[in-house]
């Protein structure tokens, strides 16, 4: 309502009591104005829910081995985490320290590169060709 920082001015709380009323109206008279606007999406959701149903009980398929789902592999099988290094001693030293060992590395299949070719000189056209 009023921002609590603003303690030197005075609060009309007469007219925010004004203001909710208002807002309380709205709200009451949107909700009784929604059936008649909106309500045959109602009747639609319900008929959409008895076809599907329906669909359910006449469709009941076995589907092939191969297409069947598989049991969960459990994540210790193909997730191994290693023990790690101490903490060291100072906030300095703690940057990069599990990365810096490299059992520890994020990236388990080397360095990426990218980025280090250029357009023009693939095509064999001189670097200053576009400007």
């Amino acid at each position: 309502m009023a921002d609590s920082k603003r303690t030197s001015e005075s609060i009309n709380f007469v007219h925010q009591d004004e203001i909710w009323k208002a807002h309380v109206k709205v709200e009451k008279d949107a909700a009784e104005a929604w059936p008649n606007k909106w309500g045959f999406l109602t009747e639609v959701y319900k008929e959409y829910e008895r076809e599907s149903a329906k669909m359910k009980s006449v469709v009941s398929m076995e589907l092939p081995p191969h297409l069947a789902p598989q049991p969960a592999t459990p994540p210790e099988k193909y997730i191994h985490v290693g023990p790690s290094p101490p903490v060291p001693q100072t906030t300095q030293a703690l940057i990069g320290w599990r990365s810096g060992r490299s059992h520890l590395q994020l990236e388990k299949h080397g360095t990426v590169h990218h980025g280090r070719r250029s357009f023009l000189r693939e095509l064999g056209w001189p670097l200053d060709a576009c400007s």
